[in-house]
């Protein structure tokens, strides 16, 4: 989930502003054509018989979907493309798959000449609506749900990773009274973050605070950015942080703080969000896109790719990062599936911060996984 490409707390007022920029209100938006649900052939694909795992399985020992290395192979589309996405940021670790698969010709491989772009998700998420962007790395975000309520057609259609359990990007709180972090008491607690209450992140947030007996309401959050949020820490700005890879690593081992939990393990939390032009009008691009992505992952990210000192240097020089800062932080655990009833945990969070109107959607309304199932070949339900 790093931070992320989601969305600040002006997602709701982004919400409006797709409208008008769409040139319709809300009874527009619901007139627009959905996503139509074509009978496809799906063939099984050499090297991914193991490329697919129960959705419903949320068990953090689950093993993530993977084929063979080089696998799914590539299918140049008959006619090429040229698709632009965007990301919230360009040198975040998650980027990687992404990058590499630029950097390495895969998706050249499959007829795509794919443009990537840094925008603010608040704003991409407009041009998505609009077909202006066909991609977007993001996450169900409250912005998204307001969008496919007024009836625009974004889908989620692939997840990008889990943490590694030895992780400890999430929740660190300060220790008061050299009381043990079971202990720690959360209840009007300043709470530093990169994002507000619109964005997917409050659901891991959300659960550390009930397992410490406290209500988002309880707790004053406070938005700073990257820099800012260490620093308050540090200082005594804020009693409670979201830390990210590889800042908490500064927190790590002092006793004056401590760790109290962080994202789901083996539960994606974002990914890659289609609009109409892949949803609706060129679906082979679509399953290219998802196709080249998943190569990269068996390819290259298939395990602890950072146990490889090489690739180390070269996923360093991809992301503009620095080797020693990768090695600092466990290797995130990639994963291209969505597990089964995630998007209904957010939106029960996001109705009850009330940045979305109740009810929650239908999942099928915000996921597809057809994109990635014809990729790798699966075609049981």
């Amino acid at each position: 989930m790093a931070r992320r490409g989601f969305l600040t707390t002006t997602a709701l007022l982004a919400c409006t502003a797709l409208l008008a920029a769409c040139g319709g209100s809300a009874d527009s938006g619901s007139d627009r054509p959905k996503t139509p649900q074509p009978k496809r052939a799906i063939e099984a694909v050499a090297g991914c018989e193991k490329a697919w795992t129960d959705p419903a399985d949320l068990s953090p020992t689950r093993k993530p979907a993977r084929c063979a290395a080089g696998s799914p192979a590539a299918k140049p589309l008959a006619q090429k493309a040229k698709l632009t996405v965007t990301a919230g940021s360009l040198s975040a670790e998650y980027l990687g798959p992404l990058r590499t698969a630029i950097a390495k010709g895969e998706f050249a491989k499959e007829g795509l000449d794919v443009e990537l772009k840094q925008m603010p998700a608040t704003d991409a998420i407009t041009l998505l609506a609009k077909g202006q962007v066909d991609v977007l790395y993001s996450a169900p975000e409250a912005g998204m749900v307001n969008a496919v309520k007024q009836g625009f057609d974004i889908k989620w259609v692939a997840g990008n990773y889990s943490a590694a359990p030895e992780s400890r990007t999430g929740v660190w709180a300060r220790v008061k009274n050299g009381r043990t972090g079971d202990a720690v008491d959360l209840k009007n607690a300043r709470f530093g973050t990169l994002v507000g209450k619109t964005s997917v992140i409050m659901y891991p947030i959300q659960s550390v605070l009930a397992r410490h007996r406290t209500k988002p309401t309880e707790v004053s959050f406070q938005q700073l950015d990257g820099a800012g949020v260490p620093e308050a820490f540090k200082n005594g700005g804020i009693d409670a942080a979201w830390l990210l890879d590889p800042v908490w690593k500064d927190f790590e081992g002092k006793p004056e703080y401590t760790f109290l939990g962080g994202q789901p393990v083996g539960e994606p939390l974002g990914g890659m969000l289609y609009g109409q032009n892949l949803l609706e009008k060129n679906r082979d691009a679509g399953v290219a896109f998802l196709r080249a992505l998943i190569r990269t992952v068996n390819t290259y990210f298939a395990g602890d790719y950072k146990q490889d000192p090489a690739f180390v240097e070269e996923l360093a020089t991809t992301l503009g990062s620095k080797p020693e800062l990768l090695k600092s932080v466990p290797a995130q655990v990639v994963d291209w599936e969505i597990r089964g009833g995630t998007t209904d945990r957010v939106q029960s969070m996001y109705i009850e911060g009330k940045v979305i109107e109740a009810p929650a959607l239908p999942e099928d309304k915000l996921v597809d996984r057809s994109f990635y199932a014809e990729a790798v070949g699966h075609t049981t339900p």
